[in-house]
């Protein structure tokens, strides 16, 4: 920009590289932020979108419009791939896959997380995670397929098959989604099949630990458990799934015990969470140290050893167990820009404080998980406060009155009003009609015969 002020780059748009460029829009630098996709996306959210609730457009909010009266942020759409430290310079790569370069002088590295298969990246192609708005609509498409699919079939195994729901991972992602198919089930669609029976829908869950929502009391995960019971969710505890396929999944105990397997056409994944390539690019350049998961780890200012104009933040930043959630995204997000500041005013930067301000969950209409502090809320009052939470960090006042519409509709109609899904319209061929993810199409598994050629080879 050729004036002289500090360059400060944010590689993300997430929770804490929006809050990060909100606080550095006052100050006299100039900011550019990167993103992937250019649009911020409130993530405790997505499972709504994928089960026909809300819109994409009212879980998300484009940056340029977010950001367009900071006059010192530019936003630009790009995905960062390679980090030169020495040169303190940034290669992103556009969509088309071209690169472009961008100097700093400060580096605020907020990339997030993304699903994690635990080594088993195939398992991608037939369970896809939820982190993104591809995810949320690539699970919309096939949960609303697998009922219009079982309609069209005779009673019998492989209507059942896409009647049943495999989710892997008992957090707050995986009980939400649980819960809102089943919600789903015998709701918004109850009456409005003619060959099937949409209350028969069966959802599993799976978890490796002996309760779901572990992060919260024993009290309230108890509570919780005895929603889903009511819901109709088949809890599978002490268990992991070993293999996910076309036509089910394997579990296995973790007790010992025989394999079991279950057939089913819908499998989702909210199992774990790792760090992005670029991160793991970035803690290598940067001589930096990473957990299993590559979190990065940081100082007590959040700025990586050795490196004191580069900040970690969010997911990312590996440092006294700081959680994953939206709240310590935000808060690094401002920390650094208040550091950032006290830089340029030559005086010394304050130490990051998380602020555990609580968790919330969603379980069913009329009954959510809210916990901070001594304050332990469920039922109706959960509810509540889980409602104005999530309205009140909503980018956007038109969002907030939108959503807020959406979910009194639903209470009053037990309707969805967003569950339009797209299965490949045109009939190009690269537009195939399929309810499968673009990761796998054209990919069909081996034959029985095929798989015998396979190991005999």
């Amino acid at each position: 920009m050729g004036n002289g002020r500090p360059k400060v780059v944010i590689i993300g748009g997430g929770f804490g590289g929006l809050f990060c460029a909100r606080r550095l829009g006052r100050l006299d630098v100039d900011v550019t932020l990167l993103d992937r996709a250019a649009c911020h996306v409130f993530q405790p959210l997505l499972y709504q979108c994928a089960t026909g609730t809300l819109s994409i457009g009212q879980i998300s909010r484009s940056l340029r419009e977010e950001l367009a009266h900071h006059r010192n942020v530019t936003t630009l759409l790009g995905e960062a791939i390679r980090l030169d430290a020495d040169a303190r310079r940034v290669t992103a790569r556009r969509p088309d896959e071209t690169m472009f370069e961008i100097d700093y002088d400060y580096l605020v590295i907020a990339a997030g997380m993304r699903q994690s298969y635990f080594g088993k990246e195939e398992f991608a192609a037939w369970a896809p995670g939820m982190k993104t708005l591809d995810d949320a609509l690539s699970i919309r498409r096939r949960v609303f397929a697998a009922f219009e699919i079982a309609e069209t079939l005779p009673p019998g195994p492989e209507r059942d098959e896409w009647l049943t729901f495999a989710v892997a991972g008992a957090g707050p992602t995986g009980v939400e989604l649980a819960g809102q198919i089943r919600e789903l089930a015998t709701r918004a669609l109850a009456k409005e099949f003619h060959s099937i029976e949409p209350e028969e829908a069966r959802v599993l869950l799976f978890d490796g630990g002996d309760r779901v929502l572990k992060s919260f009391a024993p009290a309230l995960t108890e509570r919780a458990t005895r929603e889903l019971e009511k819901l109709g969710v088949e809890m599978h505890l002490g268990v992991h799934v070993s293999d996910v396929r076309r036509g089910g999944v394997t579990v296995s105990s973790k007790s010992g015990g025989p394999d079991k397997d279950y057939a089913t056409r819908t499998v989702l994944w909210t199992a774990g969470v790792e760090a992005v390539p670029f991160a793991r690019h970035a803690a290598e350049v940067l001589g930096a140290g990473t957990d299993r998961s590559g979190r990065i780890a940081v100082g007590a200012d959040l700025s990586v050893a050795g490196h004191s104009t580069v900040f970690v933040i969010g997911d990312l930043a590996g440092r006294d167990g700081l959680p994953g959630v939206a709240e310590n995204a935000m808060q690094g997000g401002l920390h650094v820009a208040a550091c950032i500041k006290r830089d340029l005013d030559a005086r010394n930067r304050k130490n990051f404080r998380y602020r555990d301000l609580g968790s919330a969950a969603y379980i069913s209409r009329g009954h959510a998980l809210l916990q901070a502090g001594p304050i332990k809320l469920t039922g109706i009052a959960g509810w509540l406060g889980w409602g104005f939470i999530h309205i009140a960090f909503l980018t956007g006042v038109r969002n907030r009155f939108s959503t807020v519409a959406t979910w009194m509709a639903s209470i009053a109609r037990a309707n969805r009003s967003d569950r339009t899904f797209i299965l490949g319209g045109s009939g190009h061929p690269d537009e195939p009609y399929t309810w499968q993810s673009p990761v796998h199409q054209g990919r069909e598994e081996p034959t029985e015969t095929g798989r015998r050629d396979q190991n005999a080879g």
